[in-house]
């Protein structure tokens, strides 16, 4: 089982990224271990999806990644928002 997912820092930036053990990965970002997030944090999870293989999460980062700031990336994070 793989997890795509958004994170969120407290400017509104988002981190889109797809991992085998999600709460260690978002650990991993927190504790500055990776580059790209290390100064950009705290960051919290915006969204999640469920995929079978690995192959299926990154192809859907990817897809997800495309719309980053656009339309349909706003409505992929309100709809989480009202499914929690």
């Amino acid at each position: 089982m793989y997890f795509v997912y958004v994170l969120e820092n407290e400017t509104g930036s988002h981190y889109v990224g797809y991992t085998s053990d999600l709460f260690k990965r978002i650990k991993g970002h927190n504790s500055s271990k990776n580059r790209w997030t290390r100064k950009k944090g705290p960051w919290r999870l915006a969204y999640k999806e469920e995929c079978r293989t690995k192959k299926e999460a990154f192809l859907r980062e990817r897809q997800i990644k495309r719309y980053k700031g656009g339309r349909a990336f706003k409505e992929l994070l309100a709809k989480s928002l009202n499914t929690e």
